[in-house]
């Protein structure tokens, strides 16, 4: 009550109407505060006072991006200390660094265009790994320059989080440790052959891995080799008129990662092999865009085979997840998806699907759902806008193999545009025995329709007597 007291004096009006208590906050409490702030908001936190004028030297987190950092931060010098004149974002950061003073640094993030001189880059990397840096982050780009990453890096024993971006050339010394790296980001950058195994076999704890490149011009081919890798992300291409890319796409990657829990694949599928099994999978997101060029003079024969090859890689692909728990599965309007038996794995630990079905992956989700004896929740969206004759639709298998819906609780589905939608709704509800819940969205703008769709959707029969069924 005393200390209450005291501090409602100090606020009474009558008294002193400003207390300064952020002030009175210890040095280590302000510097972390101030690490939230952007640099140049914390530079300017120097003309408050004496007390203030390096306590932004002392901060553990620098963000420095060329496109944000301008007349802000256009001095070399503080500014309580003279005249201030602009200065280039290179000296701008040179400044910085050297005014710099903490000894540990959690954090460092860069955003700089390179023109031509790399050498005071290189400075500022050399600078920061010695001050037990944790989290690299480096955003690199240039019209004709490109920027060798300094081995000074590969010295840095404290780095926890590598992000590495744009016009970057990665070539790892033959050794070399990070022995608390966790997490590596590879951005659209350079390699030279076997960087990647070589970058790697220096980081025996990582765990989370993405890897992305748009340019695929030139055979590409690397080794993912990581045991302790628990998560990782692969973005191959860029795609251009829902799914077609006018390019090379010849590339090849083997991925052994035996502890793999969560895999993520977007883009272009060409050459991706698992050497060992992945026993410990949990989820998988999987959007195939394409596969690679089409050649517009092949033959009817060779076309045809062309897909047909195209369609088995794709399952030989699936086949590979067989263990995980939980999956989503989309593409662009693939025709080639239509050939082949989808011939996938028994997937005994499914308990959730998530599936984006279009014109030519009906088949797929149909051999999914036979495949999956234990799968709880079903999310199931059509993508296509528009039906062609020869669209593969949904067929009701022959018989039911007594596992297909046997665990089915919650079901979840998007479209209903075309007679088949309907079956195949009709058929869930038939075949659901524990059904709990079912929710059906009916796209459209014909009211009318949408109306009738409603309501035959409500008559349709249900296995389950405990099913709520909502349709909208």
């Amino acid at each position: 009550m005393a200390e209450s007291k005291t501090i409602s004096q100090k606020l009474s009006p009558k008294k002193d109407t400003w207390v300064d208590r952020i002030s009175d906050l210890p040095e280590s409490l302000i510097c972390h505060i101030l690490s939230f702030l952007p640099i140049q908001e914390a530079v300017a936190t120097s003309i408050l006072s004496s007390r203030w004028e390096h306590l932004w030297t002392l901060v553990s987190r620098l963000d420095l991006d060329s496109e944000t950092i301008g007349d802000s931060l256009s001095c070399g010098q503080s500014p309580n200390q003279g005249q201030c004149k602009p200065f280039s974002f290179g000296h701008i950061v040179s400044r910085l660094l050297t005014l710099h003073r903490a000894p540990y640094l959690r954090t460092f993030r860069l955003k700089f265009f390179l023109c031509r001189n790399c050498s005071r880059l290189d400075k500022w990397i050399g600078n920061v790994v010695e001050r037990k840096l944790e989290e690299l982050d480096l955003e690199i780009y240039g019209d004709d320059s490109i920027w060798k990453l300094p081995q000074s890096i590969f010295s840095c024993k404290t780095l926890v989080v590598l992000n590495l971006n744009g016009t970057i050339v990665l070539n790892p010394p033959p050794s070399f440790q990070f022995p608390s790296l966790k997490i590596l980001r590879l951005i659209h950058i350079v390699y030279r052959p076997d960087s990647v195994f070589r970058l790697l076999s220096g980081c025996p704890v990582l765990e989370d891995l993405s890897f992305q490149r748009e340019d695929l011009e030139g055979v590409f081919k690397h080794k993912i080799c990581a045991s302790t890798l628990k998560r990782l992300s692969i973005t191959f291409g860029q795609s251009e008129f829902d799914g077609s890319y006018f390019g090379s796409l010849d590339y090849k990657l083997e991925i052994n990662a035996p502890a793999l829990e969560y895999f993520k694949f977007d883009g272009h599928l060409r050459d991706i092999v698992f050497l060992h099994k992945l026993d410990s999978l949990v989820q998988a997101d999987v959007y195939i865009c394409s596969f690679e060029a089409r050649t517009f003079w092949v033959n009817w024969e060779d076309d045809r085979h062309q897909d047909e090859c195209c369609a088995d890689r794709v399952f030989n692909f699936l086949a590979a997840l067989y263990n995980v728990k939980l999956l989503s599965f989309s593409s662009s309007s693939l025709k080639c998806l239509s050939y082949g038996s989808a011939c996938l794995s028994h997937f005994q630990n499914l308990v959730q699907l998530d599936f984006k079905v279009n014109a030519w992956t009906w088949h797929m989700l149909q051999t999914l759902l036979q495949n999956a004896p234990n799968l709880e929740v079903l999310f199931v969206t059509h993508k296509s806008h528009g039906y062609l004759k020869h669209n593969v639709c949904w067929k009701e298998p022959p018989d039911d193999p007594n596992n297909l819906t046997s665990c089915l609780t919650s079901f979840y589905y998007k479209g209903i545009g075309f007679e088949h939608e309907l079956e195949f709704v009709k058929y869930i509800l038939k075949e659901a025995r524990v059904l709990r819940k079912a929710t059906i969205h009916v796209r459209g703008h014909d009211r009318k329709l949408k109306g009738s769709i409603v309501k035959k959707i409500s008559t349709f029969p249900r296995c389950s007597m405990t099913c709520l069924l909502t349709v909208n």
